[in-house]
């Protein structure tokens, strides 16, 4: 079996790996087609040293932005009078149902906070009454808030 080589990527290649990454490929493959077509160079202990002060950084923004996200959470579950006014018809059932974007808008008004629609869980609201709904802030934040539906 013949050794592997060392390329660090100038492009995102499918099942390979992203820009930047330092990743181990058949020589073949580097030297026919990832080193001719400009996907990839070589790699040298100054463009190590690169990459590992790349990583760092970027361990360094994750963190940041998993600290961000907590002190989101907290603002957004120390806020408790999440109330929305429907319209009702017979035997307490709403008309239409509560939507994300209005979740969003609630949050907004209410906390400040700016909240992706996209990341609000909530469950089948068809009937007034308290509801849980999860907010996923981050890959690993998730704040759970509860929601009054009550009528106009």
């Amino acid at each position: 079996m013949s050794k592997r080589v060392q390329l660090v990527l100038n492009k995102d290649v499918a099942k390979l790996g992203k820009v930047g990454d330092l990743v181990e490929v058949a020589p073949g493959y580097a030297r026919n087609y990832l080193l001719p077509q400009g996907i990839a160079y070589n790699t040298t202990p100054g463009i190590l040293r690169q990459v590992e002060r790349r990583k760092e950084a970027e361990r360094q923004r994750q963190l940041e932005l998993k600290q961000q996200a907590e002190n989101r959470k907290k603002a957004i579950e120390t806020g408790n009078n999440f109330i929305i006014s429907k319209q009702v018809g017979e035997n307490e059932a709403i008309f239409g149902t509560v939507t994300t974007q209005e979740v969003a808008e609630l949050l907004f008004n209410t906390t400040g906070q700016e909240i992706d629609r996209r990341g609000i869980h909530l469950p089948e609201i068809r009937k007034i009454g308290s509801y849980k709904a999860e907010i996923k802030l981050h890959a690993e934040v998730t704040a759970e808030i509860e929601i009054q539906v009550i009528s106009l």
